[in-house]
């Protein structure tokens, strides 16, 4: 899975606009949205609500989770905390970036959240690539990392198998190198 699937994935997360149309219901393969009338905030898939924005038929309303003080705690506690804690959405970051790009201006403090989602961002990576580097290291067979969004775990997918698989291969060299060096002593 590479990252444009993952924000096909992500483009199906709730979001809601504020309509300046009257619109009767629509309805989707995903489900029925609307009826939409102006200035009666209505939640829609993040794809449409987009859409809407880029033609000028709304203003996003960002999420809950999508504010400067709420970002600064969730930074707070992951910098604290030895494990990954829970977000407040499965695809932060991809949320957050299309909400950026499309409407920054309807988002308060846009760019201090922007910054934060950054910060964020950097201290799971880093997180997780010690977590990586840990596993590797005590030739594990297995690990458990709760708390991951999908796009956490595919910047880690290209090189951990990989890693793993030569890793593999050393250790059986070895085993046959000392396998043979036992047989030819007899």
């Amino acid at each position: 899975m590479d990252a444009a699937e993952v924000e096909f994935l992500a483009e199906k997360s709730p979001v809601t606009i504020v309509p300046n149309f009257s619109q009767a219901t629509l309805y989707l393969i995903s489900g029925e949205v609307g009826p939409f009338q102006p200035g009666l905030p209505v939640e829609v898939p993040l794809w449409l609500g987009i859409n809407l924005r880029q033609r000028g038929k709304c203003r996003l309303l960002p999420p809950q989770w999508m504010d400067s003080e709420k970002l600064e705690e969730i930074k707070e506690t992951e910098s604290q905390s030895e494990v990954f804690t829970e977000m407040p959405n499965e695809h932060y970051l991809v949320v957050a970036q299309l909400l950026l790009s499309t409407a920054p201006e309807d988002i308060p403090n846009a760019q201090a959240i922007k910054t934060l989602i950054k910060d964020i961002w950097d201290l799971r990576i880093a997180k997780l690539r010690s977590s990586v580097a840990r596993f590797i290291k005590s030739e594990g067979t297995h690990a458990k990392l709760d708390h991951l969004t999908l796009l956490e775990v595919n910047s880690v997918r290209p090189f951990l198998p990989h890693a793993l698989d030569h890793l593999h291969r050393y250790a059986k060299s070895a085993n046959t190198a000392a396998l043979n060096a036992t047989t030819q002593e007899y």
